[in-house]
């Protein structure tokens, strides 16, 4: 009687057999977007992480039912992690003044409700915390980003030095170190909040010329204490960051970093300093994923924006720093986030205006791409892919 071989399956020098076997060939079999990833003690289902997105509707910087719905929606469409939008820890460090914030009690309890609502749809609910530094008080985008007037509520703002944004921004205040320590004893409080309201992953928003980019950035730093000169001294207030939301932070949930990889503008840092920085928190054992977008610090800057313009900065990280990467910026196909993920360009995908459009993109690339993700049972008449 002819019997029919056991499976086999190799993976580098090991050999599997029979159910083993068919579990490796299973698992290499699915596409790399939809295989889970675990930083620390907090396990996602897949590689897309929703972008943080301001959305500028807040009311006296309190998440309302719009933030539930809207982060809600893309828990239920299958993202494997859900970012609020950049959330500063006083009200001078929001964009707008239509900008949520977490300082106060009432506002915790309502990011609780979000956090357990994104949690409970099998999504990890995480935080974006930041400060606008010199680019606050301005008006919403849709409203021209100008500057605030005295009449519209405009307030001061801070920075490394004197120096405004552009021309007609307002002159930020410059941050003595008595300042620096306010605004970190802030930043762990906020920590805190955020723990107690259920996120599960925090990052920190030093990029888009916000206030800790503005330290990093030569263009913007002209200090001559400890806070600015070389890269290693603009990089402290950064470092420092990382020290005070750490304090708050447990050490079984992840730290995230975004940063800008480069100003594109000369003079102004580039993906080498970028590399070296993101060394530096690889370094303290306290970071996890460094987030990689670029720009944003000075109007001068030229981007060749295109598809996917970001991702050499990820991979670029990854490989000099030897830490985990985010992709960021025009990805919008199924087949282009895969390719990112499976060739080691970056660990996970951040999606933002194609989850804007499509709240349901992550189940519609599973289907695309043969990879296992769950319908909401309440929606599955409605997969028709």
């Amino acid at each position: 009687m002819n019997s029919q071989p056991d499976t086999a399956a190799r993976v580098g020098d090991q050999r599997f057999t029979g159910e083993n076997a068919r579990r490796v060939l299973k698992r290499e079999r699915d596409p790399h977007l939809f295989r889970p990833i675990e930083f620390r003690g907090v396990r996602a289902r897949n590689r897309i992480a929703v972008s943080p997105m301001c959305q500028y509707c807040a009311t006296d910087a309190m998440p309302d039912d719009w933030h539930l719905v809207h982060l809600g929606a893309r828990a239920q469409g299958g993202a494997g992690i859900v970012f609020t939008e950049a959330t500063p820890s006083e009200p001078r460090g929001r964009v707008t003044p239509h900008c949520i914030g977490l300082w106060n009690d009432a506002q915790e309890a309502q990011f609780a409700r979000i956090a357990a609502f994104v949690a409970a749809q099998g999504a990890v609910p995480a935080i974006q915390l930041a400060h606008a530094g010199r680019k606050a008080s301005v008006h919403r985008p849709w409203e021209g980003t100008t500057p605030l007037g005295p009449e519209e509520g405009a307030w001061p703002v801070i920075g490394p030095t004197a120096e405004p944004f552009a021309a007609g921004y307002a002159a930020p205040i410059p941050m003595d170190e008595a300042a620096i320590a306010t605004f970190l004893a802030e930043l762990s409080a906020t920590t805190a909040r955020a723990r107690r309201a259920g996120f599960r992953i925090v990052e920190y928003h030093a990029a888009h010329g916000y206030l800790v980019h503005s330290f990093l950035s030569p263009l913007s730093n002209g200090r001559n204490d400890a806070y600015g000169g070389d890269l290693r001294r603009r990089a402290r207030l950064l470092l420092e960051v990382v020290d005070a939301i750490r304090a708050e932070w447990p050490d079984d949930l992840p730290l995230f970093v975004r940063l800008s990889c480069a100003d594109w503008i000369e003079g102004g840092l580039t993906i080498e300093d970028t590399v070296e920085v993101s060394r530096w928190l690889k370094a303290t054992g306290k970071v996890d994923l460094v987030d990689c977008t670029s720009g944003g610090l000075d109007p001068r800057q030229h981007i060749p924006v295109h598809p996917g313009y970001q991702v050499p900065f990820a991979e670029a990280i990854r490989r000099g720093a030897g830490i985990a990467t985010g992709a960021v910026g025009l990805i919008h196909s199924p087949e282009h986030a895969e390719d990112i993920v499976a060739n080691g360009r970056a660990d996970l995908v951040f999606l933002g205006r194609a989850l804007l459009a499509e709240p349901h993109w992550p189940l519609r690339a599973a289907n695309i791409l043969k990879g296992r993700t769950d319908w909401p049972l309440q929606y599955e008449r409605g997969n028709i892919y």
